[in-house]
């Protein structure tokens, strides 16, 4: 049976990117750097725009708006995944040609990653707030203002978020909400 995945031209995706086996090593700083290219090479080629993000050890969330006549997420997560793969193992290649590991063991990225259709504005606030809450989900850090690779402190910055915001108990969501 073949997955199919919603392709709506111009729409709202929420997804889950998550490292092989959960290695957690994203959030190592010449990482987040690359990540960074790797986006800002792929969005320079096919735009989008990125609402919300969160980057963990291990996984990360996003949501993104594609253009109006585009719905061809799948291509660009490729593209930065390659982008990212490619290059971080260039920085390790001599770690990586002494091994005698399989190409699967040397792997960034697990094959696949989870989307989810934004259905509605309320939706979207749903998911934008599980983006924000989830270092803290993560036991990361206890408020989502001291996570440094997150959209939360645009979002503060805008006015759309209190800076306390996650800060005094726990945030629960919807069954339907986020993936792991």
């Amino acid at each position: 049976m073949r997955y199919r995945r919603s392709q709506i031209k111009g729409g709202r995706y929420f997804f889950t990117l998550a490292t092989h086996n959960r290695r957690r090593f994203l959030c190592i700083p010449d990482n987040v750097n690359l990540l960074r290219q790797a986006f800002r090479y792929t969005m320079q080629r096919h735009p989008m725009k990125i609402n919300a993000f969160v980057l963990l050890p291990d996984h990360l969330h996003s949501i993104w708006t594609l253009p109006e006549n585009d719905a061809d997420y799948s291509m660009r997560w490729g593209l930065i995944k390659s982008y990212f793969s490619r290059h971080c193992q260039n920085r390790y290649e001599d770690v990586i040609s002494k091994s005698r590991q399989s190409k699967q063991e040397r792997a960034f990225w697990q094959r696949r990653f989870w989307e989810h259709t934004i259905r509605d504005d309320k939706d979207f606030t749903k998911h934008v707030e599980y983006i924000h809450y989830n270092p803290v989900k993560h036991g990361l850090v206890k408020s989502p203002k001291d996570w440094k690779y997150s959209s939360f402190h645009n979002y503060v910055q805008a006015g759309l978020y209190n800076i306390l915001w996650g800060s005094s108990g726990e945030v629960s969501f919807d069954l339907d909400v986020g993936y792991e």
